[in-house]
């Protein structure tokens, strides 16, 4: 599961087949310009940074030149463009409600935060879909369920794609309007949660 969300993010090469984005075959497209992002299992923020900090870095890596991402330099050379990304992160953060951590560290947060940090981070983007690796793994059970409900209106909040690698079947089955279980590389069944639940066409599904 997770190969085939690393394949579609760019980072592993497909052996065979296309990976079609918005109707545009992506083989040959680099990963940094197929506008995906990425969350991760570990949260994958820098610890030395602020929440604030992380949640700016892809807007500074994409939209800023070499010299406006310098820690002194950058601010005072395009400043325009800098008080453009803080207020991003800020509507972004209030969304997630997070808008009062952005001075803190990751050390700082709890589980639940530092989630919903690394969402943050791959939120501000606005890419064209999001891609989940287990996201709830690391946090306790009743966060995860917690979490799950956050994630799914998040999800019909943006209107964005999700693409969402989990083993957790109740996960699987509350979260997702269209689902495909996966077993030894091959998938067995692809369909709304409704069907795959009722109607299992492989005795390794059912």
């Amino acid at each position: 599961k997770s190969t085939l969300l690393r394949i579609l993010a760019g980072l592993e090469t497909p052996s065979s087949g296309e990976v079609v984005i918005g109707g545009k075959t992506v083989n040959a497209v680099r990963p940094a310009r197929r506008n995906l992002a990425m969350v991760f299992q570990s949260y994958a923020l820098y610890p030395h940074l602020t929440v604030l900090q992380n949640m700016m870095t892809p807007l500074k890596l994409r939209d800023l030149s070499f010299a406006g991402r310098l820690p002194l330099l950058g601010p005072a050379c395009a400043r325009a463009q800098h008080k453009a990304i803080v207020e991003q992160v800020r509507e972004t953060a209030q969304i997630l409600k997070i808008d009062h951590l952005l001075d803190r560290k990751p050390g700082q947060l709890s589980g639940g935060q530092r989630q919903r940090a690394a969402l943050g981070r791959a939120m501000v983007r606005k890419p064209v879909a999001f891609l989940m690796d287990e996201p709830l793994s690391n946090l306790d059970a009743a966060l995860r369920i917690h979490m799950r409900s956050e994630l799914a209106e998040l999800h019909r909040s943006l209107k964005t794609t999700f693409v969402y690698v989990t083993h957790d079947q109740a996960e699987a089955l509350t979260m997702s309007d269209r689902m495909a279980v996966m077993m030894d590389g091959e998938i067995l069944q692809l369909g709304a949660p409704h069907d795959v639940y009722n109607d299992p066409q492989d005795i390794r599904v059912a």
